[in-house]
C-alpha cells in the first residue's frame, strides 16, 4: 500500500508530498514538530502531545494552523489511512511560505502542516531492549532553548551520526560542568549504586519528555525510590543501571557509556519493569 501524508489541507501521495522551496521551515527551520506512538491501532498520548505543540507554537508565536480538534482529526486519519498498527506519527507546523527575510512576514501568512505516519515492527524495538542498547558522551552544543520542540535539529544529527559512526545508537550530551542533560533525541536516566532512580530537572536545558513524564506517573505509582536533579557523566558510568526515554524507543536499556559498561552490561530490572508497564500508565485515542 502507498503511504499518504496529510499536507496543508490535502491527503496526498507520500512519494508527491512537498512544501513550497520558501516554506520558512526549509529556509530557517523556523518550525516545530511532535511525534506520537501509535500501539496497537491507538495513538498514544495525544493530548499531552498536542499541549506541548501548543507551547512550541506559543514560545515561536507561530499561529496554529488548524483547530485543535481538526488537528487530532487529522493525526488520527493519517494514521488510519496508512493502516499503521504500530508506530509514529510525525506532525510538523511551520512559520509558512513568504520571501526568504529574518524577520517574520507580515500580512496574512498561513502555517504549513504537515502529518505523515510510518509502521513500525515492535519485535525490533523488543529485541533491541532485550540486550540494550551504547551511547557516547558529547559536549552540549546546542541553543538553550531545547525546551522548544523545535525542527531545527542540526546539532543533534550531528551528535547522533558521531554516535553511529562509533557502533552506538545514542549520544548524551553534557554541560560545561559535566553534567549530563539529555539524548540527542532522548532523555537519560540512571539507577544509582543505591537503587535510586534520576533524571536531570526538565525546567531548563532539556525538552519535557512525554514519554519522561508517562514514566515519572509510573515511578510514582509504583513507589520506586526517585531523585530528579543532575547527575555526572562519571556518576552514571558508575550507575546500576542505565536508560533512555522517547515515543519512538520507549524506555530503552543502556548497557555501555563510551568505554564503560553500565552495571552487569545486561538491561537493569528498573528499565525492564518501567517499559513493560509503560502503556499501563498512558492514555489512548482510537483511530
Amino acid at each position: 500500500m502507498s503511504r499518504i501524508a496529510y499536507v496543508n489541507g490535502q491527503y496526498v501521495p507520500h512519494k508527491d508530498a512537498a512544501v513550497h522551496v520558501e516554506d520558512r521551515g526549509y529556509q530557517f527551520a523556523d518550525g516545530v514538530y511532535e511525534v506520537c506512538e501509535v500501539w496497537q491501532g491507538k495513538v498514544v498520548d495525544m493530548p499531552r502531545h498536542v499541549d506541548r505543540l501548543d507551547r512550541s507554537l506559543t514560545e515561536l508565536r507561530i499561529d496554529w494552523p488548524m483547530a485543535r480538534p481538526a488537528l487530532e482529526f487529522v493525526i488520527r486519519e493519517v494514521v488510519r489511512r496508512n493502516r499503521v498498527r504500530d508506530g509514529i506519527v510525525y506532525i510538523q507546523v511551520t512559520r509558512g511560505v513568504a520571501k526568504r527575510d529574518h524577520y517574520f512576514p507580515s500580512g496574512d501568512v498561513v502555517p504549513s502542516i504537515v502529518v505523515t505516519a510510518r509502521t513500525a515492527d515492535p519485535r525490533l524495538a523488543e529485541k533491541t531492549a532485550d540486550t540494550g542498547i551504547s551511547v557516547i558522551t558529547y559536549p552540549e552544543n546546542r541553543w538553550p532553548r531545547v525546551d522548544i520542540k523545535t525542527v531545527a535539529l542540526l546539532p543533534n544529527v550531528l551528535a547522533k551520526q558521531a554516535a553511529k559512526e562509533q557502533g552506538c545508537k545514542e549520544a548524551w550530551y553534557f554541560d560545561a560542568d559535566g553534567f549530563v542533560t539529555e539524548g540527542g533525541s532522548t532523555n537519560a536516566w540512571i539507577v544509582s549504586k543505591d537503587g535510586v532512580l534520576i533524571t536531570r530537572p526538565a525546567e531548563s536545558g532539556i525538552l519535557r519528555g512525554i514519554t519522561r513524564a508517562v514514566v515519572l506517573d509510573l515511578v510514582e505509582r509504583e513507589g520506586i525510590s526517585f531523585e530528579e536533579r543532575p547527575f555526572s557523566v562519571d556518576e552514571a558510568k558508575e550507575a546500576r543501571e542505565a536508560f533512555v526515554t522517547a515515543a519512538s524507543t520507549l524506555v530503552m536499556p543502556v548497557v555501555r557509556i563510551d568505554d564503560s559498561v553500565v552495571g552487569n552490561g545486561h538491561p537493569g530490572s528498573v528499565a525492564l519493569r518501567l517499559r513493560a508497564l509503560f502503556h499501563t500508565a498512558t492514555d489512548f485515542m482510537a483511530v
